[in-house]
């Protein structure tokens, strides 16, 4: 699932280089915290955040799929 968050967050930047993403266990829940450049994070949050809405509805479908829950935190 991070990879996942990785590739999309990748491919929408203009600095790769800068996409971090860290995995944690919290209770039941993997929460997936995504950290861009601050120019880029625009960018990821998307007009009205659509495109991170995007993208945690993308994670939702992968962690239900696989029976586990899953967070994405934008982080700066």
């Amino acid at each position: 699932m991070k990879e996942l968050v990785e590739t999309i967050a990748k491919a929408l930047v203009d600095d790769p280089s800068q996409v971090r993403t860290t995995e944690e266990m919290e209770e039941d829940t993997m929460v997936i915290k995504l950290t861009v450049a601050k120019e880029d994070m625009g960018r990821i949050i998307g007009k009205e955040g659509r495109t991170a809405k995007a993208i945690r509805t993308l994670l939702n479908a992968v962690s239900t799929k696989d029976n586990k829950k899953a967070v994405l935190k934008i982080v700066e």
